[in-house]
């Protein structure tokens, strides 16, 4: 399944968050809810480089990023698709763990820990 370039969203060249970032935030949003299932084929680089109106380097950059992160795969001369299983729900379990093994250590309670992750957040 190719996805139809009119779901992409437009990136905000105004915003201070650079754009392959914008890009692959919404490639991840995307995924978790499901309007880009395990297996999707993504668009070329230069496709979707045209399509959103920005350097294929900035596409390039969100689609080896979401690569690195275990998100897409890249299949040679087949293409960008959709991971077979999203690591969003591993990889946040696993940083909780250690973050509350952390917590633990250092004698803190839930609600002090949660208190940096706000923190974090804001």
């Amino acid at each position: 399944m190719i996805l139809n370039p009119v779901q992409w969203p437009q990136v905000d060249p105004t915003s201070s968050t650079a754009l392959f970032d914008q890009l692959r935030v919404a490639v991840i949003d995307a995924v978790r809810d499901g309007r880009l299932p395990a297996g999707t084929r993504l668009p070329t680089v230069r496709d979707l480089a045209g399509e959103l109106g920005l350097a294929v380097n900035t596409v390039a950059r969100a689609y080896r990023e979401l690569e690195s992160a275990g998100i897409v795969e890249t299949r040679g001369r087949q293409g960008t698709f959709v991971a077979a299983r999203n690591p969003t729900e591993a990889a946040m379990a696993e940083a909780a763990r250690r973050y509350v093994e952390v917590a633990r250590a250092l004698g803190l309670g839930k609600r002090e820990a949660l208190g940096y992750l706000d923190a974090e957040f804001d």
